[in-house]
């Protein structure tokens, strides 16, 4: 039993290291994007939820808007390259989020009230609710909200209009 033991620790460290080096990976190629684009900010790295996370944050937020962009479409854009960066230097495909000025923890929040307020809706009236399209990011954030409340929720149609709906229980 103890191998065993000492197995799932060590497999649970190599992880913990593999997700550690992607997000020092990553943060190499943020401050150099932030320097070509002369650009100030700080990077926080964490691991959260079996990947790795990044932030890019500054005093003044407003610089890193041009980061985040319309509907966060740029973020998304910069998180994709750095995921690409990660792969060039590791072989390994990465999982990793990065957020910019709190854009992203923002619309967490939004987003769980999303759920919560649909899930509220589908009790009251037996009835299932279909939100608008959203992005991988946005559905997984509302389905944990959904799951929270003790509804179950799927994902239809096809990229990029997929959308959640939420089912009576």
């Amino acid at each position: 039993m103890t191998e065993g033991t000492t197995s799932t620790a060590a497999e649970g460290s190599d992880t913990l290291t593999r997700l550690e080096q992607e997000g020092e990976i990553a943060a190499d190629y943020l401050e150099g994007l932030l320097d070509i684009a002369d650009l100030d900010g700080d990077i926080d790295m964490d691991v959260e939820a079996d990947r790795a996370a990044v932030s890019i944050i500054s005093e003044s937020a407003r610089d890193l808007q041009k980061l985040v962009g319309r509907d966060g479409e740029v973020l998304e854009a910069l998180q994709e390259l750095t995921r690409l960066a990660v792969h060039r230097e590791t072989g390994d495909r990465s999982r990793l989020m990065l957020d910019i000025a709190g854009f992203r923890a923002k619309k967490r929040t939004e987003l769980a009230e999303l759920g919560a307020e649909a899930a509220d809706k589908v009790k009251s009236t037996g009835e299932p609710v279909k939100l608008k399209p959203m992005t991988p990011f946005e559905r997984k954030v509302v389905h944990d909200a959904v799951a929270a409340a003790g509804l179950r929720s799927e994902s239809e149609g096809e990229e990029p209009q997929r959308f959640v709906v939420v089912l009576p229980a």
